[in-house]
């Protein structure tokens, strides 16, 4: 199976965007795909697909309960289909105190004399419920800052996804990134691999961001396919929440020539992660 988290250390990367595009080009490839958001953010993956509707019920069943081990029901019960052919694990406000909750819930089980390592619950969740066993595709979107989030997702999926705008910023982001990686492999245990930098929002007009594009794509890892800036689609997914395949097809009096090849390339990118896996 195919399973990555999307993350760039750079805001404005088009991270929740990306994930959502990834994940509805995925479906339309056929395959099963389940998308985790772990942002406590409000404009998160949940809200762009219409599933956070409880995220701020504090009685209902949420990823954090399951990830401290305090679940109120089966992790499968969690999971929300939305007819963009995507189930989501939706994110919960109590996503912005998993970092306490945690060390919290590993102090209680040191105390115990138990074993609970914060880094590797949403790993342990996975492969306790099967989900393995019903998805081809799994991908996480965690906030852009560094935090138990973030760190579940490395550790749940072992492989990056990279935005980075065509910008120094951007470029730099990638070896800020690298660093991160390297660090958390010494500090946590785990393995990180990239299957793909991704330039996102490129205007190809400009000289300039040609050029960072080009930095871009001269680094050490795959970059598959370039996504020029596209405004009007991206913010028009946002504003009708849901995909930008979507967006397209049913809301868009007329479609138009460009977006249609944005989508295009944006189903080459998942193409291109599938074969990285050999994803039959």
């Amino acid at each position: 199976m195919l399973v990555y988290t999307v993350f760039g250390e750079a805001g404005g990367p088009g991270k929740t965007t990306l994930t959502a595009s990834l994940a509805a080009a995925h479906a339309r490839r056929g395959r099963d795909v389940l998308a985790i958001d772990l942002d406590p953010q409000d404009a998160s993956l949940s809200y762009l697909l219409d599933v956070d509707d409880d995220r701020a019920d504090s009685d209902t069943d949420h990823l954090v309960r399951h990830l401290i081990d305090q679940p109120k029901g089966p992790f499968r019960e969690l999971i929300r289909e939305t007819d963009h052919g995507i189930d989501v694990v939706p994110a919960h406000n109590a996503l912005a105190n998993l970092d306490d909750l945690l060390d919290r819930r590993a102090a209680m089980a040191d105390d115990m004399g138990e074993s609970f390592d914060p880094t590797t619950r949403l790993r342990q969740v996975l492969l306790e419920a099967n989900i393995s066993d019903y998805y081809d595709v799994i991908i996480c979107d965690p906030a852009a800052t560094e935090g138990q989030g973030v760190y579940n997702a490395f550790a749940a999926t072992g492989q990056l996804v990279i935005p980075a705008e065509a910008t120094a910023k951007g470029r730099q982001s990638i070896d800020g990134l690298e660093q991160l990686a390297a660090g958390l492999e010494d500090e946590l245990g785990i393995e990180l691999g990239v299957l793909a930098v991704v330039p996102n929002k490129v205007d190809l007009r400009s000289g300039t961001q040609r050029r960072y594009a080009e930095e871009i794509e001269a680094v050490e890892y795959a970059v598959p396919e370039r996504i020029p800036i596209r405004g009007a689609l991206f913010d028009g997914a946002w504003e009708h929440q849901c995909s930008p395949f979507r967006f397209v097809e049913e809301h868009r009096k007329q479609q138009q020539d460009r977006e249609v090849e944005t989508l295009e390339t944006i189903k080459r990118l998942a193409a291109a992660l599938e074969r990285e896996v050999d994803l039959e």
